[in-house]
């Protein structure tokens, strides 16, 4: 019996690589640039299953129209929003993610943006890579204390609750979170954090906001403009969920309006593309869509879906379908 045929859209770590090539027809991205809509419609139509990332959109009208051969896409990553999960699911074709795996690392990364804005980290930095220091002042890149002040998460899912422990037990953060369905109060304990009402509690008494909640319709632009206008004049906004849970252009006008502090930002709205407006903000740390980008976690992600989709393939249930 042939193998089935499998199409991985990006290059992945070469151990998973390795892995996929024993067990399937494996045709690999050598290029490991991102496909275009005619490449991914053409994909569903000639592969069993396609491995799609972040970086490929999948909206209703690819799975439309001619008979289509994938029977899964194993999603490398989380988050599935670039996945019209409803088309997928009226054509048959199995979704699968990778929870948990990346917990961690992205957990840490929102630490890191968080400390980089309230430190001034970005802007010293670059001050010292342009030759531009010319020795310490008592003045110089004054930026504000983390220690005692409040973190309000938004979403306490397992990156929440992981980004919630860093900041209570590691910084004696106080921690309040919204989350859409009510978290047991001796469970948020555990990790130091204490749920509000309303997102707008939150943002009421927060020194800083992280985002930990899913993309896709139900989130989008959940920052909106008044949702930054109801923040704390001096607080930070740190997003490492998805780029469009924030209206972005309503963010940069609360940065440059001074309606916020600052912002720490891993993911955006339009993908490989950051505003120019953004990009001169001293006030503003921006990386690459680093949440999971250790060597550990990106192998476990791949595994994961090695696991999803031998699975399938086997007529079992993948552990991680999400339709």
């Amino acid at each position: 019996m042939p193998r089935p045929r499998i199409l991985v859209t990006r290059r992945w770590p070469a151990a998973v690589e390795a892995v996929l090539a024993e067990r399937f027809d494996v045709s690999l991205n050598t290029n490991d640039v991102a496909l275009n809509a005619t490449q991914l419609r053409a994909a569903l139509r000639d592969y069993d299953a396609v491995l799609p990332t972040v970086s490929d959109r999948l909206p209703a009208d690819l799975f439309e129209g001619e008979p289509l051969r994938t029977r899964i896409l194993g999603n490398f990553g989380v988050g599935f929003n670039h996945i019209d999960i409803a088309a997928a699911k009226a054509r048959g074709i199995a979704v699968t993610n990778t929870p948990g795996v990346l917990t961690d690392c992205t957990a840490d990364i929102a630490m890191l943006l968080l400390l980089s804005v309230a430190r001034r980290g970005g802007e010293g930095e670059r001050q010292v890579r342009a030759g531009e220091w010319v020795g310490w002042s008592p003045t110089h890149l004054v930026g504000t204390k983390v220690t005692g002040k409040t973190v309000g998460i938004i979403g306490f899912g397992r990156i929440g609750r992981a980004f919630a422990q860093r900041c209570h037990f590691g910084f004696g953060m106080n921690v309040v979170f919204y989350n859409r369905s009510a978290i047991d109060p001796h469970e948020a304990a555990r990790y130091g954090a204490e749920q509000l009402p309303t997102v707008e509690d939150v943002l009421a008494v927060s020194d800083f906001v992280s985002l930990h909640c899913p993309g896709g319709a139900e989130n989008r632009h959940l920052m909106n403009a008044s949702r930054l206008a109801a923040m704390k004049p001096g607080a930070i906004l740190i997003n490492t969920a998805r780029g469009d849970v924030i209206d972005e252009q309503a963010l940069i006008a609360a940065l440059e309006n001074g309606t916020i502090r600052g912002a720490g930002l891993d993911v955006y709205e339009a993908e490989p593309n950051v505003p120019e407006r953004l990009r001169q903000m001293e006030n503003v740390v921006l990386l690459p869509h680093l949440g999971s980008a250790t060597e550990e976690t990106r192998t476990a992600m791949g595994m994961k879906v090695v696991d999803n989709i031998t699975a399938f393939f086997d007529g079992r249930e993948p552990p991680d379908r999400v339709v």
